[in-house]
């Protein structure tokens, strides 16, 4: 649980900060330059240490972690995040320790009880709720929120999949193989938002940049990892529902956004279903 709080509390600047950087670097740019920098350390750290590669199976999981933590969360969120508030978005996001929970069961083929189910299905709900609410009206979702949602579940899945191969990599293992896997597209797509658009932004913008690139995309999955491995792995995704929390204290004291009551209820709405969900998991498999 200790590891887990370490990951969560370094992943739960991710959002401002990347509200942050998008006010002058491309969305492409952060989502993409930011996995490019991370496989630059991970390369170092996996040469300096003298890792053994993977075997077949696992570089295929390692493309789940790689499209889910590596390509899919970075590049929706940096778009998303153009538009959407970084509270707004924690909001959404928050669903995902329960998506986290829902793919762990189907990858471990357990049997947890219908109310977990239900639960699950409730938390979704009010999560697709407050976004359209957000957003002026039922039937009016922007189209940041679909970005968001979609990040949540390639979030999932690379967390699920990671958690499981840590075991047999190694909690900082998982995640550099998983760089490494995704370099080529990373670093083209870098390429690619260099020619588009001059990269021109502030000192706090790229430090923001620099935060996502050595923090979000390396070292806090060494403690996050970590404490998947040790598990079980429902129990410490409980601590992920401290992360919109926090993401919301720091969207407000960092970047000003005022904390409206649709804001918190709509948190707290999201929060309460995701939470009695895992809980009741736990309470299945204790």
């Amino acid at each position: 649980m200790a590891w887990g709080l370490l990951g969560v509390s370094a992943f739960s600047f991710t959002v401002p900060f990347t509200r942050v950087a998008v006010g002058s670097l491309s969305p492409l740019f952060i989502g993409s330059a930011r996995a490019a920098v991370a496989a630059l350390l991970a390369v170092a750290a996996l040469a300096f240490t003298r890792q053994r590669l993977p075997n077949g199976r696992q570089w295929a999981r390692l493309a789940v972690v790689a499209g889910g933590v590596v390509v899919g969360f970075p590049l929706l969120t940096s778009y998303a995040l153009t538009t959407a508030p970084a509270s707004h978005g924690a909001v959404v996001i928050a669903l995902l320790p329960a998506a986290t929970a829902v793919l762990a069961v189907v990858r471990g083929k357990e049997r947890p009880p219908r109310s977990f189910w239900v639960m699950a299905g409730i938390g979704a709900v009010a999560a697709l709720a407050f976004a359209s609410l957000q957003g002026g009206g039922f039937g009016r979702l922007h189209w940041s929120d679909l970005l968001l949602f979609g990040a949540v579940l390639a979030a999932a899945a690379g967390y699920a999949e990671g958690g499981l191969l840590a075991r047999e990599l190694g909690s900082w293992q998982t995640v550099s193989w998983a760089l490494v896997l995704a370099a080529p597209l990373m670093c083209a797509l870098t390429v690619i938002s260099l020619t588009q658009q001059a990269q021109v932004g502030t000192m706090k913008e790229w430090a923001a940049f620099a935060y996502l690139a050595v923090v979000s995309m390396f070292l806090g999955f060494f403690a996050w990892y970590r404490g998947l491995a040790i598990g079980p792995m429902a129990q410490v995704s409980q601590v992920q529902l401290v992360q919109p929390v926090l993401t919301i204290l720091w969207a407000a004291l960092l970047l000003g956004e005022e904390l409206t009551w649709p804001t918190v209820l709509g948190g707290l709405a999201v929060l309460g279903c995701a939470g009695v969900a895992v809980r009741i998991r736990l309470d299945r498999t204790a």
